[in-house]
């Protein structure tokens, strides 16, 4: 069964809802705006060929909008330059500066369940403090400690450091 809906449809009820999705997970608001842009480009883009009998629109640009959000943050870091002054002398952090290790990393977090890696991208990626996570992933502070060392945790199982 085909989508019944046109993509102007689509675009009103559900460009609120990625917006208020992209704030929740981008600090900056231009990037945010921006990231929801290249989801509708990407909704349009498919749009004929979407298919209601496999699943929900819904379901559909919700999947889109996170697979962008979790590019975006491994593209970003990936390719974030490194200045001179964080550049570290001792060999026992290079490991961690080299694509391989920050591909592994990539890896790693994408085999975190969503809120730990929620909680990791927005502290270390995003600069946050978890007293201002927790309340944007609904969370206690508390909680949102022990989910980040949980997340911790399951990173240096899923990572190898030689």
């Amino acid at each position: 069964m085909k989508n019944t809906q046109t993509y102007e449809e689509v675009y009103k009820v559900y460009y609120p809802k990625v917006m208020g999705y992209m704030h929740s997970k981008i600090s900056s608001s231009y990037d945010a705006e921006d990231l929801a842009s290249t989801v509708f480009i990407k909704v349009y883009e498919k749009f004929e060929t979407f298919d209601q009998s496999k699943a929900s629109i819904s379901t559909w640009i919700y999947t889109v909008t996170r697979n962008t959000v979790i590019d975006y943050f491994r593209v970003r870091k990936v390719h974030e330059e490194i200045g001179e002054e964080d550049i570290v002398e001792d060999d026992t952090y290079q490991g961690i500066l080299d694509a391989e290790s920050l591909e592994e990393l990539a890896d790693a977090l994408e085999k975190l369940p969503e809120r730990e890696r929620d909680i990791i991208i927005l502290h270390y990626y995003s600069g946050m403090q978890l007293k201002e996570i927790a309340p944007k992933l609904n969370m206690s502070y508390s909680n949102c400690k022990l989910v980040h060392n949980k997340a911790l945790m399951r990173l240096r199982q899923y990572m190898t450091f030689d």
